[in-house]
């Protein structure tokens, strides 16, 4: 099935992490931070969870210095790959490429890099963990001689997380549990553990470890206070464009549904905020999807249409799909999906139209409430938070081909683009705080009772 079910997620039991950090690379949004005296340049631990949004581009998870000459990084690179480098100011002296590509979307992904210099085994001062397996392949694969300093991470220089010196090559999605470790070379498993039921890398608890001087753990828990350094050392970061809106409960310990943009080819959609907001092109386009699929349980997330440029707001559609698009003038409302237009509140499905409820306008949020689970599954749209009504399933001809069903969103005009932001939990907008019986979500209305919101935990208990 070409449609992704999150992976690398745990279900339930265990360390919780509650909040991760929203990066836009659109925004702007990095951390920056430079530290008064240098801290130990031959041993040191970088760990760090991520969630990536956009692929085939740079992401900067962690730079230490001022110039392009100069700078020491960890970075995802434009081909996927993870690039760990350290320069000496004029060449580079270690640096390690991996062949694996890190390209699933609606993953988390756990990083560790270690460096230490003072190791008499070359291949031993720098090391790459992902997931809490040791890397060993590379496209290149360069050791630093020994003793060698690590230039400018752990140097009283700048450093950056999520961007490059300049505010440019900027991290696009989730982080959270983010620690640097001074003066230690700790193996990942100071940080994570396989899961002993599912065999999944998952997070422990990190607030017992020694941080040393230059260290942090920065846990995204203080929304007043995105940079505050939990650690003990009061090395607290700067906040660039990042908002408590920017602070989310998708986590490693609960994965949330996002919009999915790998299912893109003929939606041609603009995706920003960590997949939660897509912008359709002004040409023919087919729905966007998200990456949570269900077949059961009784599921519910809101849609906010945003805006168009036709002024007319005529061509919104939100809903449901079993598959994914087959052309560019795929509508939402063709075979195996239902849809909820803003031309005139009609019901679509099966390629027609028929009357259902209220027209909406940009401004407006959807509600929408997939039941699996009752005699007559249905999915009831709600307007602002009233209800506009059940529809029946099994108006939908040819059902689910993949045996899921997918939130969707379309702009379904061939010269006008429509902008959504979808709220499976962690919204871009403000919204007013309603959560679903499990505490689940930030939602603008309430959430219907016996519905719950699309995330990891929520589909352990109920999907």
């Amino acid at each position: 099935m070409p449609l992704i079910i999150p992976s690398n997620s745990i279900s339930a039991g265990g360390y919780e992490v509650d909040n991760s950090l929203r990066f836009n690379d659109d925004s702007t949004d990095y951390l920056n931070k430079t530290f008064a005296s240098a801290g130990n340049r031959k041993t040191w631990t970088w760990s760090s969870w991520i969630k990536i949004s956009t692929l085939d581009k740079e992401h900067n998870i962690l730079m230490g210095g001022n110039t392009s000459y100069n700078d020491a990084y960890i970075r995802i690179t434009g081909g996927n790959q993870l690039r760990y480098l350290i320069p000496d100011g004029t060449t580079t002296v270690g640096t390690l490429n991996t062949t694996q590509v890190l390209r699933d979307i609606s993953a988390w992904y756990h990083i560790v890099c270690v460096y230490d210099s003072t190791n008499s085994t070359s291949n031993e001062r720098m090391r790459i963990y992902i997931n809490g397996n040791r890397i060993t392949d590379f496209v290149t694969e360069l050791y630093p001689s020994q003793n060698q300093d690590s230039y400018n991470i752990n140097n009283a220089s700048p450093h950056y997380i999520g961007a490059k010196h300049d505010a440019t090559t900027l991290f696009d999605g989730y982080m959270a549990e983010v620690c640097f470790i001074d003066g230690q070379a700790l193996d990942p498993t100071s940080f994570g553990e396989f899961d002993e039921d599912t065999g999944i890398w998952k997070p422990i608890d990190v607030s017992e470890l020694t941080f040393g001087t230059n260290g942090f753990y920065l846990d995204f828990e203080n929304s007043g206070s995105l940079g505050a350094d939990v650690s003990g050392n009061g090395n607290n970061f700067t906040v660039n464009n990042l908002t408590s809106i920017d602070q989310t409960t998708d986590t490693p310990t609960n994965n949330f549904c996002t919009l999915n943009p790998l299912d893109n080819y003929y939606g041609s959609g603009t995706f920003a905020e960590g997949n939660l907001k897509v912008t359709t092109p002004s040409s023919g386009s087919a729905f966007n999807t998200g990456t949570i699929g269900v077949s059961s349980g009784k599921w519910f997330w809101e849609v906010k249409y945003v805006s168009d440029t036709d002024g007319s707001a005529n061509y919104s559609r939100i809903g449901i799909t079993g598959r994914v698009a087959t052309a560019s003038n795929d509508s939402l409302g063709n075979s195996n999906s239902m849809q909820y237009a803003s031309i005139n509140g009609a019901k679509g499905y099966n390629g027609g139209s028929n009357s259902y409820g209220d027209t909406y306008a940009p401004g407006d949020i959807i509600g929408v409430a997939l039941d699996l689970d009752s005699g007559t599954q249905t999915i009831t749209f709600y307007k602002n938070g009233s209800s506009q009504g059940a529809i029946d399933l099994a108006l939908i001809n040819g059902g689910t081909p993949t045996g899921f069903w997918f939130p969707a969103v379309h702009y379904d005009d061939g010269s006008h683009s429509g902008v959504f932001e979808a709220n499976f939990g962690n919204p871009p907008y403000s919204a007013n705080g309603y959560s679903d019986a499990n505490g689940y979500g930030n939602m603008s209305y309430s959430v219907p009772s016996g519905f719950y919101i699309l995330n990891s935990k929520n589909l352990a208990e109920f999907g």
